[in-house]
């Protein structure tokens, strides 16, 4: 009884950290200022005209063989397509962009996989630092 009672609360356990995965396949997607030993630094949800450049971290579950991308979108434009070969069960991967000051407003990126589905989407704000 007591083995049972064990595996039941094992099942609960990490169903419930899956449950609150972003996407199946996705355990986290996030915003960064930097990536440092393949963790991502100062998390953000949105960025000020200050920061130059934003990374994308995304740690990606059992999808060994097949590839990703991460499509960078920006007035309805892409702007940037990086593309990963996942080589692991879990495998962490970041692109990174380059922002021009000027370049205000709403970015999007999606996290497609090999057939070109999109699998995730993230978005944040890009507003001037004098508000």
């Amino acid at each position: 009884m007591k083995t049972i009672l064990h595996l039941l609360l094992i099942c609960l356990l990490f169903g419930s950290a899956r449950a609150e995965w972003p996407h199946d396949n996705i355990s986290q997607a996030v915003f960064a200022t930097n990536v440092e030993n393949r963790q991502p630094v100062n998390i953000i949800a949105d960025a000020d005209n200050s920061l130059g450049k934003i990374y994308f971290f995304t740690n990606i579950r059992n999808l060994t063989g097949e590839s990703i991308t991460h499509r960078w979108h920006y007035n309805n434009k892409v702007m940037a397509e990086i593309s990963f070969d996942i080589k692991g069960e879990r495998w962490r991967v970041w692109s990174s962009k380059n922002l021009w000051h000027t370049w205000l407003g709403e970015w999007t990126v999606d996290v497609l996989n090999q057939h070109s589905e999109v699998l995730l989407s993230k978005t944040f704000e890009y507003g001037s630092k004098d508000g």
